[in-house]
């Protein structure tokens, strides 16, 4: 895909290493209970469309911000009470609950003016569409 870039932070540091090494196991159970935010991207008449699935993410905790053709969506994901309030116990719980982002660029600044946003049955649908690219003009040399 040439069209969409994933920004993905990366630690180059001896420092972070040995970190990554001394709590890798913990951070590996956080990363498979933590969800990832799984995006399709469609190009069509000069618009971008993102789908990206939310499931149990009201849209009041979804926030996009687009900066050239930079995307960021980030989202909060929520529980309800567990039945511990109840009385119960809880027995097993793997649900996540925090944030979740996603960041990417696509090959083409996007009018921000322009954008759309839905929200509907879990799922973001952003209709972005491209800046317009100012012409070139050629320069007279003197």
């Amino acid at each position: 895909m040439r069209n969409l870039s994933l920004l993905e932070p990366a630690f180059n540091d001896p420092f972070g290493t040995t970190l990554s090494r001394f709590f890798g196991p913990m951070a590996q159970d956080l990363e498979a209970r933590m969800p990832k935010m799984q995006i399709d991207v469609t190009e069509r008449n000069g618009t971008y469309e993102v789908k990206a699935d939310l499931p149990g993410v009201k849209k009041e905790n979804i926030n996009v911000r687009i900066d050239g053709n930079v995307v960021q969506i980030d989202a909060d994901i929520t529980q309800e009470k567990d039945s511990r309030s109840n009385g119960g116990k809880v027995l097993r719980s793997e649900r996540y609950q925090g944030s979740v982002s996603r960041t990417f660029s696509m090959a083409q600044d996007i009018d921000e003016a322009k954008v759309k946003a839905k929200f509907q049955d879990g799922v973001l649908i952003l209709e972005l569409p491209k800046k317009a690219s100012q012409a070139s003009h050629k320069i007279a040399i003197q």
